[in-house]
Protein backbone atom coordinates (compact mmCIF):
# COMPACT_ATOMS: atom_id res chain seq x y z
CA UNK A 1 0.00 0.00 0.00
CA UNK A 2 1.34 3.42 -1.06
CA UNK A 3 1.52 6.10 1.98
CA UNK A 4 1.52 9.71 0.76
CA UNK A 5 2.97 12.32 3.38
CA UNK A 6 0.23 14.89 4.51
CA UNK A 7 2.76 17.56 3.16
CA UNK A 8 2.27 15.72 -0.52
CA UNK A 9 -1.75 15.33 -0.08
CA UNK A 10 -1.68 18.87 1.47
CA UNK A 11 0.23 20.20 -2.34
CA UNK A 12 -2.00 18.16 -4.36
CA UNK A 13 -5.14 19.35 -2.96
CA UNK A 14 -3.81 23.34 -3.53
CA UNK A 15 -2.09 22.14 -7.08
CA UNK A 16 -5.65 22.52 -8.58
CA UNK A 17 -9.02 23.43 -7.98
CA UNK A 18 -10.28 21.74 -10.90
CA UNK A 19 -8.93 19.61 -13.74
CA UNK A 20 -10.13 17.26 -16.37
CA UNK A 21 -9.80 13.60 -15.89
CA UNK A 22 -10.27 10.68 -18.52
CA UNK A 23 -12.86 8.71 -16.27
CA UNK A 24 -13.12 4.63 -16.14
CA UNK A 25 -16.32 3.39 -14.80
CA UNK A 26 -16.14 0.27 -12.60
CA UNK A 27 -18.35 -1.53 -10.37
CA UNK A 28 -16.16 -0.76 -7.44
CA UNK A 29 -14.67 1.42 -4.94
CA UNK A 30 -10.88 3.04 -5.25
CA UNK A 31 -9.27 4.25 -2.06
CA UNK A 32 -6.22 6.74 -1.94
CA UNK A 33 -3.29 4.22 -1.47
CA UNK A 34 -5.22 1.52 -2.62
CA UNK A 35 -3.89 -0.86 -5.44
CA UNK A 36 -5.92 -1.72 -8.46
CA UNK A 37 -4.57 -3.74 -10.81
CA UNK A 38 -7.22 -4.13 -14.25
CA UNK A 39 -7.10 -6.04 -17.47
CA UNK A 40 -7.88 -3.57 -20.06
CA UNK A 41 -9.47 -5.58 -23.38
CA UNK A 42 -12.13 -2.48 -24.41
CA UNK A 43 -10.74 -0.55 -27.25
CA UNK A 44 -11.83 2.73 -25.67
CA UNK A 45 -10.05 1.41 -22.85
CA UNK A 46 -6.73 0.84 -24.57
CA UNK A 47 -6.77 4.32 -26.37
CA UNK A 48 -6.77 5.88 -22.68
CA UNK A 49 -3.82 3.33 -21.82
CA UNK A 50 -2.23 4.26 -25.06
CA UNK A 51 -2.76 8.25 -23.83
CA UNK A 52 -1.33 7.79 -20.61
CA UNK A 53 1.66 6.05 -21.57
CA UNK A 54 2.62 8.56 -24.18
CA UNK A 55 2.28 11.52 -22.09
CA UNK A 56 5.39 13.14 -21.54
CA UNK A 57 7.92 12.16 -18.92
CA UNK A 58 7.18 13.73 -15.83
CA UNK A 59 3.50 14.02 -16.36
CA UNK A 60 1.10 12.65 -14.00
CA UNK A 61 -0.01 9.22 -15.48
CA UNK A 62 -3.62 9.15 -13.70
CA UNK A 63 -7.39 8.37 -14.71
CA UNK A 64 -10.85 9.02 -12.62
CA UNK A 65 -11.80 5.53 -11.39
CA UNK A 66 -15.64 6.20 -10.85
CA UNK A 67 -18.15 3.76 -9.01
CA UNK A 68 -21.36 2.75 -11.48
CA UNK A 69 -24.44 3.77 -10.00
CA UNK A 70 -26.58 1.74 -12.25
CA UNK A 71 -25.88 -0.08 -16.53
CA UNK A 72 -22.71 -1.92 -17.26
CA UNK A 73 -18.85 -1.65 -17.06
CA UNK A 74 -18.85 -2.69 -20.89
CA UNK A 75 -20.18 -1.06 -23.61
CA UNK A 76 -22.51 -2.84 -25.52
CA UNK A 77 -21.99 -4.74 -28.98
CA UNK A 78 -21.67 -2.34 -31.59
CA UNK A 79 -21.51 0.67 -29.28
CA UNK A 80 -17.59 1.86 -29.68
CA UNK A 81 -18.13 5.59 -28.07
CA UNK A 82 -18.55 4.24 -24.61
CA UNK A 83 -21.23 4.70 -22.63
CA UNK A 84 -23.94 7.34 -22.93
CA UNK A 85 -24.91 9.13 -20.06
CA UNK A 86 -28.62 8.65 -21.04
CA UNK A 87 -30.07 5.94 -18.81
CA UNK A 88 -27.63 3.22 -20.09
CA UNK A 89 -25.12 4.30 -17.31
CA UNK A 90 -25.21 6.69 -14.15
CA UNK A 91 -21.79 7.27 -12.12
CA UNK A 92 -21.50 8.32 -8.36
CA UNK A 93 -20.47 11.70 -8.24
CA UNK A 94 -17.25 11.44 -6.00
CA UNK A 95 -14.41 9.01 -7.31
CA UNK A 96 -10.44 8.64 -6.95
CA UNK A 97 -7.45 8.91 -9.81
CA UNK A 98 -5.73 5.93 -10.25
CA UNK A 99 -2.04 6.45 -11.23
CA UNK A 100 -0.54 4.35 -13.55
CA UNK A 101 2.43 2.43 -12.13
CA UNK A 102 3.35 -0.58 -14.21
CA UNK A 103 2.10 -1.52 -17.64
CA UNK A 104 2.12 -4.63 -19.77
CA UNK A 105 1.39 -5.40 -23.37
CA UNK A 106 -0.42 -8.19 -24.15
CA UNK A 107 -0.37 -10.18 -27.34
CA UNK A 108 -4.30 -9.22 -28.52
CA UNK A 109 -3.39 -5.34 -28.02
CA UNK A 110 -4.93 -5.37 -24.58
CA UNK A 111 -3.13 -4.78 -21.57
CA UNK A 112 -2.69 -5.97 -17.56
CA UNK A 113 -1.72 -2.70 -15.71
CA UNK A 114 -1.19 -2.13 -11.93
CA UNK A 115 -2.96 1.08 -10.80
CA UNK A 116 -2.57 2.97 -7.05
CA UNK A 117 -4.94 5.20 -6.02
CA UNK A 118 -4.43 8.91 -5.43
CA UNK A 119 -6.41 11.98 -4.89
CA UNK A 120 -10.28 12.32 -4.35
CA UNK A 121 -12.61 14.49 -6.84
CA UNK A 122 -16.38 15.18 -7.08
CA UNK A 123 -17.33 14.99 -11.13
CA UNK A 124 -18.61 18.35 -12.40
CA UNK A 125 -19.77 17.33 -15.92
CA UNK A 126 -19.01 14.64 -17.98
CA UNK A 127 -18.39 14.32 -21.74
CA UNK A 128 -18.88 11.52 -23.66
CA UNK A 129 -17.87 13.04 -27.06
CA UNK A 130 -14.49 14.48 -26.37
CA UNK A 131 -12.19 11.34 -26.38
CA UNK A 132 -13.40 7.25 -27.45
CA UNK A 133 -13.49 7.41 -23.54
CA UNK A 134 -15.32 9.18 -20.66
CA UNK A 135 -13.33 12.33 -19.90
CA UNK A 136 -14.83 15.05 -16.79
CA UNK A 137 -14.31 18.46 -15.17
CA UNK A 138 -13.66 17.25 -12.07
CA UNK A 139 -12.94 19.25 -8.38
CA UNK A 140 -10.31 18.16 -5.63
CA UNK A 141 -11.67 17.18 -2.98
CA UNK A 142 -9.95 18.17 0.58
CA UNK A 143 -7.52 16.40 2.60
CA UNK A 144 -6.08 16.30 5.78
CA UNK A 145 -2.76 18.40 5.74
CA UNK A 146 -1.40 17.21 9.51
CA UNK A 147 -1.92 14.93 12.80
CA UNK A 148 -5.51 15.80 14.39
CA UNK A 149 -5.96 14.41 17.73
CA UNK A 150 -9.22 13.14 17.40
CA UNK A 151 -8.97 11.13 14.63
CA UNK A 152 -5.70 9.85 16.57
CA UNK A 153 -8.38 8.45 18.91
CA UNK A 154 -11.11 7.08 16.83
CA UNK A 155 -8.02 5.36 14.48
CA UNK A 156 -6.82 2.84 18.21
CA UNK A 157 -10.71 2.58 18.04
CA UNK A 158 -11.31 1.50 14.58
CA UNK A 159 -8.08 -0.70 14.85
CA UNK A 160 -9.85 -2.58 17.91
CA UNK A 161 -13.01 -3.01 16.31
CA UNK A 162 -11.12 -3.67 12.50
CA UNK A 163 -9.13 -6.46 14.77
CA UNK A 164 -12.19 -8.05 16.47
CA UNK A 165 -14.39 -7.97 12.61
CA UNK A 166 -10.46 -9.61 11.05
CA UNK A 167 -11.27 -12.66 14.02
CA UNK A 168 -14.34 -13.90 12.60
CA UNK A 169 -13.90 -13.51 8.43
CA UNK A 170 -10.01 -14.77 8.99
CA UNK A 171 -9.66 -17.40 11.11
CA UNK A 172 -6.00 -17.45 10.59
CA UNK A 173 -4.50 -15.93 13.97
CA UNK A 174 -1.65 -14.77 11.62
CA UNK A 175 -3.76 -12.99 9.29
CA UNK A 176 -5.26 -11.32 11.79
CA UNK A 177 -1.57 -9.91 13.39
CA UNK A 178 -0.87 -8.16 10.33
CA UNK A 179 -0.07 -4.71 10.49
CA UNK A 180 -2.24 -2.00 10.55
CA UNK A 181 -1.62 1.56 9.26
CA UNK A 182 -1.08 4.13 12.10
CA UNK A 183 -2.38 7.43 10.00
CA UNK A 184 -5.47 8.16 10.48
CA UNK A 185 -6.58 8.77 6.98
CA UNK A 186 -4.16 5.75 5.32
CA UNK A 187 -6.19 3.42 8.11
CA UNK A 188 -9.08 4.66 7.25
CA UNK A 189 -9.11 4.34 3.41
CA UNK A 190 -8.03 0.56 4.36
CA UNK A 191 -10.60 -0.31 6.01
CA UNK A 192 -12.79 1.58 3.98
CA UNK A 193 -11.49 -0.97 1.15
CA UNK A 194 -10.99 -3.98 2.97
CA UNK A 195 -14.17 -4.96 4.84
CA UNK A 196 -16.63 -6.42 3.33
CA UNK A 197 -18.85 -3.81 2.46
CA UNK A 198 -21.71 -2.82 -0.51
CA UNK A 199 -20.52 -0.12 -2.68
CA UNK A 200 -22.92 1.89 -1.66
CA UNK A 201 -21.23 1.71 2.02
CA UNK A 202 -17.69 2.37 0.32
CA UNK A 203 -19.00 4.86 -1.83
CA UNK A 204 -20.74 6.88 1.50
CA UNK A 205 -17.00 6.54 2.77
CA UNK A 206 -14.81 7.79 -0.10
CA UNK A 207 -17.29 10.84 -0.23
CA UNK A 208 -16.62 11.76 3.62
CA UNK A 209 -14.35 14.60 3.62
CA UNK A 210 -13.19 14.24 7.48
CA UNK A 211 -10.48 11.72 8.36
CA UNK A 212 -12.47 11.68 11.97
CA UNK A 213 -16.31 11.77 10.44
CA UNK A 214 -15.10 8.73 8.34
CA UNK A 215 -13.81 6.95 11.07
CA UNK A 216 -16.74 7.24 12.81
CA UNK A 217 -18.77 6.01 9.85
CA UNK A 218 -16.51 3.35 9.80
CA UNK A 219 -17.24 2.04 13.81
CA UNK A 220 -21.30 2.16 13.19
CA UNK A 221 -20.40 -0.13 9.94
CA UNK A 222 -18.09 -2.35 11.51
CA UNK A 223 -20.21 -2.74 14.54
CA UNK A 224 -23.25 -3.66 12.11
CA UNK A 225 -20.71 -6.19 10.40
CA UNK A 226 -19.72 -7.41 13.43
CA UNK A 227 -22.89 -8.37 15.13
CA UNK A 228 -24.16 -9.81 11.81
CA UNK A 229 -21.08 -12.09 11.77
CA UNK A 230 -21.89 -13.32 15.03
CA UNK A 231 -25.51 -13.61 14.91
CA UNK A 232 -24.91 -16.23 11.58
CA UNK A 233 -22.74 -18.26 13.10
CA UNK A 234 -24.91 -18.62 16.65
CA UNK A 235 -27.48 -20.20 14.43
CA UNK A 236 -27.67 -23.80 14.41
CA UNK A 237 -27.25 -25.09 10.81
CA UNK A 238 -29.70 -28.53 10.58
CA UNK A 239 -27.53 -31.81 10.20
CA UNK A 240 -29.27 -32.85 7.32
CA UNK A 241 -27.72 -29.74 5.51
CA UNK A 242 -24.43 -30.61 6.40
CA UNK A 243 -25.06 -34.07 4.91
CA UNK A 244 -27.00 -33.08 1.77
CA UNK A 245 -25.33 -32.99 -1.23
CA UNK A 246 -23.22 -29.29 -2.57
CA UNK A 247 -25.48 -26.60 -3.85
CA UNK A 248 -24.49 -26.26 -7.76
CA UNK A 249 -23.63 -22.76 -7.19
Amino acid sequence: MSRDTPARRARDTLDHVTARLPVFPLGTVLFPGLVLPLHIFEERYRALVRHLVGLPEGAPREFGVVAIRAGWEVAPTGSPGGPALDGEVTLHEVGCTAELRQVTELADGGFDIVTVGRRRFRIADVDSDAAPYLTAAVEWLPEPAGPDEGAGLLAARVISVFRQYLGLVRPDPQEISEQLPEDPTVLSHLVAATAALTVDDRQGLLAIDDTAARLRAELRLLHRETALLRHVRAVPVPLSELAGPPAPN
